[in-house]
């Protein structure tokens, strides 16, 4: 293994292990939290969502201990017991891998976001591309690696691979590719220049001030992207219903926005 190739793949370990602590924090417990409304969300919606949980706060006195990661490790970690009351995965198959179990409460569900995956640069190399069927995507990485999030169970990394799957893309890129733990760690990569191009959500190109959009991916292009919410199964908090419900309310609706999500219906009062 050449020096360059050790030195980039030390980089991306350390990188992993800063967004693992940066974007998904230890699992929070009953007892460490205080009694605050315990909530697993998808890692892309940690800004808007903050925003959202800090303007309950001002609102009620009370306040929610989100914890950000990957869907699909947030729905394992609900299998396995974790004291999550509420569940907004980034996608349905993650959501729907808890209803089959019986983890969720069907009748809370609904869905309650929209979104977009981009082509980002670092915005200091950002050079438009037009993303259209066959589009050279390997000569635009310059012999640099694409990243993206975890492409077999990550959201963002499914829905990114189905794009490029479907304009037939993949195949002259496969081998290329940065596999990060959550959408939050993709970008990353590329804000810091460890990978020269990233797929994200429109969303995470948003709130980071270091990359730039170069291209959208049509919408037919892969799944409609969906963020399903619900209470878990398990949830007995008195204020996990009041959190679900201001979560996809009017009140909430312009944080939301502001992030560039697509709200879902016209947010309940």
């Amino acid at each position: 293994m050449g020096a360059s190739r050790r030195s980039w793949l030390v980089g991306l370990l350390g990188l992993a292990a800063t967004a693992m602590i940066a974007v998904c924090p230890s699992r929070p417990t009953a007892q460490a939290q205080g009694g605050d409304v315990v909530v697993f969300a998808a890692a892309s919606l940690k800004n808007a969502l903050d925003a959202v949980n800090t303007q309950w706060q001002k609102e009620t006195g009370k306040k929610a201990s989100i914890s950000y990661g990957a869907s699909s490790a947030l729905a394992k970690q609900i299998e396995q017991a974790a004291p999550a009351q509420i569940f907004i995965s980034a996608d349905l198959d993650w959501m729907d891998y808890l209803f089959q179990r019986n983890l969720i409460k069907p009748e809370t569900r609904s869905n309650l976001l929209g979104n977009r995956i981009v082509l980002i640069a670092h915005k200091d190399r950002a050079q438009p591309i037009e993303i259209k069927p066959g589009f050279d995507l390997a000569s635009a990485l310059d012999g640099g690696r694409l990243s993206m999030a975890n492409v077999d169970f990550v959201p963002a990394g499914k829905y990114g691979k189905a794009a490029l799957e479907k304009l037939g893309v993949w195949a002259s890129v496969s081998s290329k590719i940065a596999q990060a733990e959550n959408v939050r760690a993709a970008l990353l990569l590329v804000s810091r220049g460890e990978a020269p191009l990233g797929i994200v959500y429109q969303t995470d190109a948003t709130a980071d001030p270091n990359v730039k959009i170069i291209g959208t991916f049509p919408q037919d292009s892969h799944p409609p992207i969906l963020y399903p919410i619900a209470l878990t199964a398990t949830a007995d908090h008195p204020d996990a219903a009041a959190f679900l419900d201001y979560v996809g309310s009017s009140r909430a609706k312009p944080l939301f926005e502001a992030q560039g999500f697509t709200v879902l219906g016209a947010g309940r009062s």
